[in-house]
């Protein structure tokens, strides 16, 4: 494509998008199709000849745009958001053009040194200690499975990097320990990196869904008493079913204590911290090991960018770096080879975007909408408080709030396993009856056992006017559905 066509492609493109978020709210979050609707549309076989680029950005505009489930709409409030704000899409945009690979200094001089600026950008704006270092992964997932091989590394006598996990039998079995309330890529990492997922030990939570500390020290010296070897614990600040806050700074005495690794999993919650006066919830986290912040989920970046913060740089690097002859150069001065700190040689230059957002928005920018999207989640919370008829099932500390309906008929007869099948089966109405109207898309979780609905609030597009049709859709829903 020579640089004029692209000139007018790029312009049609440009305008493609921003029309996409001009009409972004008169478009029903989740599209009327069934699976098959939209392959049935595509070519089955590639095309022989070159198509024309009207063709192409029409079959854009009439078959994928209006065909996928719209996380950008400001009525999709369920999961936790992921919402791509202006100058986060146009740094995308940037990084594609440049193509730069991040895996060594030599090769992408700019790339690796806007990246160690952004990262420590970022551990300023949550207030963290410069003890950490860190880079970008894609997600929590890969982040969280970094540190879990990390932590598998230091673990003395072990020598899994080079012996693997058969090699030496006498050390004993690896156990990691996390709440039950946990995200599942946790268990995944567990499986990827040799520990298995009879290496994971779930550990009770409280009444509010936090790990309980007296549980896990009682877990661990019973898996030494048995043989086991523990060497990780997960705390996670901002759990997916409830954004429960575990008690990270009684875990980390725990740790430290039973020498054990802690890997904090703050991948929504820790966008919170860039407001100052929410920090208190953070408690401990400055004495993680390695730490996982998702600022595609709460700091509106394009997906995918996850940060990954580690106290010891040299710990991922001893584990990781394994450089071939024609990857070995020569250079003065210090700067990151990042490819060594993971598991990836080819990366993506990530930070561009999130440089050119955090300058856009400002920390004081990016602190107000966190803001008010915890005020906005408190002022729904009250509403759901002060309803006869509907239950708020968990606290409140970020911008999720979990609720049910219970019948003025069936209150107080929860413990009974029928009505429980009711409620749960009414519940799930009603989260069906508000999702069909294409207006607002929620989704559930179990908490205690019980169907649950969160309505999570993060979008910078939303207003309250958003969730005051949420809340009015749910009151409808549950009118409906008892009726």
């Amino acid at each position: 494509m020579s640089p004029a066509d692209f000139r007018e492609a790029g312009a049609r493109v440009v305008e493609q998008v921003a029309g996409y978020l001009e009409r972004l709210e008169a478009l029903p979050i989740l599209p009327p199709i069934e699976p098959g609707d939209v392959r049935r549309q595509l070519s089955a076989a590639p095309p022989s000849a070159p198509e024309a680029l009207d063709a192409i950005l029409g079959d854009y505009a009439r078959i994928i745009e209006p065909n996928i489930t719209h996380w950008q709409h400001p009525g999709f409030m369920a999961y936790f958001p992921s919402v791509a704000t202006g100058p986060g899409i146009l740094g995308e945009w940037l990084a594609a053009g440049l193509n730069s690979n991040v895996m060594l200094w030599r090769n992408a001089p700019a790339s690796t040194e806007v990246e160690e600026v952004t990262v420590s950008w970022l551990r300023q704006l949550f207030g963290l200690p410069d003890i950490f270092d860190g880079m970008f992964t894609d997600t929590a997932s890969i982040s969280s499975l970094l540190s879990l091989v990390a932590a598998r590394h230091v673990v003395p006598g072990l020598d899994a990097r080079d012996e693997g996990l058969a090699g030496r039998p006498e050390v004993g079995r690896l156990r990691m320990y996390c709440s039950t309330e946990t995200h599942s890529s946790l268990e995944k990492a567990a499986i990827v990196s040799g520990v298995g997922r009879a290496g994971v030990r779930r550990v009770a939570v409280d009444e509010v869904f936090r790990m309980r500390p007296d549980a896990l020290a009682a877990a661990i010296a019973e898996d030494r008493a048995a043989g086991f070897l523990p060497f990780c614990v997960v705390a996670t600040i901002g759990t997916t079913s409830s954004t429960s806050i575990d008690p990270t700074a009684e875990i980390a005495a725990i740790c430290r204590r039973e020498r054990l690794w802690l890997h904090v999993d703050a991948a929504y919650g820790g966008a919170a911290a860039v407001a100052p006066e929410m920090r208190h919830l953070f408690q401990g986290w400055e004495h993680a090991d390695s730490i996982v912040v998702n600022p595609h989920k709460w700091l509106f970046t394009p997906f995918d960018a996850s940060l990954l913060l580690f106290r010891s740089p040299e710990v991922f690097r001893d584990a990781f770096s394994l450089v071939p002859e024609y990857l070995r150069v020569r250079q003065q001065g210090e700067a990151h080879d990042y490819h060594e700190y993971g598991i990836q040689l080819g990366r993506r230059f990530r930070a561009l975007k999130m440089w050119m957002l955090i300058r856009y928005f400002g920390a004081e920018g990016l602190a107000a909408r966190v803001r008010e999207h915890c005020r906005m989640a408190q002022e729904l919370g009250g509403w759901v408080d002060a309803h006869p008829t509907f239950q708020r099932m968990a606290p409140i500390p970020f911008a999720t709030v979990c609720l049910r309906h219970v019948p003025v008929a069936l209150a107080g007869r929860e413990d009974e396993p029928e009505v429980r099948q009711e409620i749960d089966a009414l519940n799930e109405a009603i989260l069906d009856h508000v999702n069909r109207s294409g207006q607002i898309f929620l989704s559930h979780t179990r908490l205690g056992g019980r169907y649950t609905i969160r309505v999570n609030i993060g979008n910078p597009r939303q207003t309250m006017d958003h969730v005051r049709h949420c809340w009015a859709l749910l009151q409808e829903a549950a009118s409906s559905e008892v009726a």
